[in-house]
């Protein structure tokens, strides 16, 4: 009979993503409730001094799986590794975050295990032995409430939205033979283009200032990234911006770009079309500064701001930085 809560936790560089310690502190959570133990997938090159760390979030068992050839990550090679661990120890639930590579992963390791999934999950209770989870729907405008009918249980949470809570343990750590044959892998990464900027990454950051189709060009997106500085934040940007060239990619927030649930969310010449919204709707605090008084996005924001950002935002880092003295 299936039986334990898993969790797939990632890593980068040989350090935890804050994710890992969300997913773990959930499990734990939900173990609890059912009185079962929480185990932990953890895969990579070099990893396995980092294992015990996850007893400190509520993880009783961490398998790890410590093979060249899951280094750097690849879907083929970490899905095989996680499907047949799960395979041979049947746990009732199987969380991943619903971060760029969770989301890639469970895919592929839904099918694999046949079983269904709820995806970007803001919410995760039992009731009645089972995971009943709530995710968004249609770009956020409802919530769907879902049950998985088959083993393992599988969701994906959102990250930043839930709680890292220390419940500390000594956890087992338990090496396992993933079964990786080189002739079936597919996928091989030839290079890794590091982010060298020390800024962290848009899921997991706790304050993030946005700028839209208001900033007019990318030479004024120095005002945003002065107050970013101030703030300790990163720098996001809507589809618009990022279609006319003036942000990369990876800087987008929006259905189409990164789904992220900062403390702090500031909107700088930002109409709120539904798509950015679905990106950025569970952050805590939504602040919009917009010339339009008829923007979309005050309608979500919790305080808002109309008048022109290029006299507002410099104001603001001003004063930010009179706070902070």
């Amino acid at each position: 009979m299936a039986k334990g809560v898993w969790i797939v936790a990632e890593q980068r560089y040989g350090a935890f993503r804050k994710i890992s310690f969300e997913l773990a502190s959930t499990a734990r959570k939900l173990a609890d409730h059912l009185g079962e133990e929480v185990g932990a997938v953890l895969l990579g090159s070099g990893i396995e001094g980092i294992a015990g760390e996850l007893g400190k979030y509520g993880v009783d068992k961490v398998y790890v799986a410590d093979n060249a050839l899951l280094e750097p990550y690849t879907t083929d090679a970490h899905c095989a590794a996680v499907a047949r661990l799960v395979k041979e120890n049947d746990p009732s639930i199987l969380l991943l975050g619903a971060s760029t590579q969770g989301k890639d992963l469970s895919s592929r390791l839904v099918g694999k295990l046949a079983t269904g999934m709820a995806t970007d999950c803001l919410d995760v209770k039992i009731v009645d032995g089972k995971l009943l989870a709530s995710r968004p729907m249609y770009a956020g405008k409802c919530f769907a409430e879902v049950v998985v009918s088959t083993f393992p249980q599988m969701a994906t949470l959102r990250p930043n939205v839930f709680p890292v809570v220390e419940n500390s343990r000594t956890a087992e750590v338990i090496k396992f033979d993933p079964g990786l044959d080189t002739g079936q892998l597919k996928t091989k990464v030839l290079e890794v283009q590091k982010d060298t900027t020390g800024k962290v990454d848009l899921t997991e950051a706790n304050i993030i200032v946005s700028g839209g189709r208001g900033m007019k060009g990318p030479e004024n997106y120095v005002i945003i990234e002065e107050l970013a500085d101030v703030l300790g934040a990163t720098v996001g940007a809507s589809r618009a911006a990022v279609d006319a060239g003036w942000r990369p990619q990876k800087d987008q927030v929006g259905q189409t770009g990164k789904v992220v649930s900062p403390n702090l969310y500031i909107a700088c010449g930002i109409s709120g079309a539904i798509q950015h919204l679905a990106g950025m709707g569970s952050s805590k605090y939504i602040v919009a500064i917009n010339k339009d008084p008829e923007a979309p996005i005050f309608a979500r924001a919790d305080y808002g701001i109309v008048d022109d950002l290029f006299k507002v935002v410099p104001e603001l880092t001003k004063e930010v930085k009179k706070l902070l003295a």
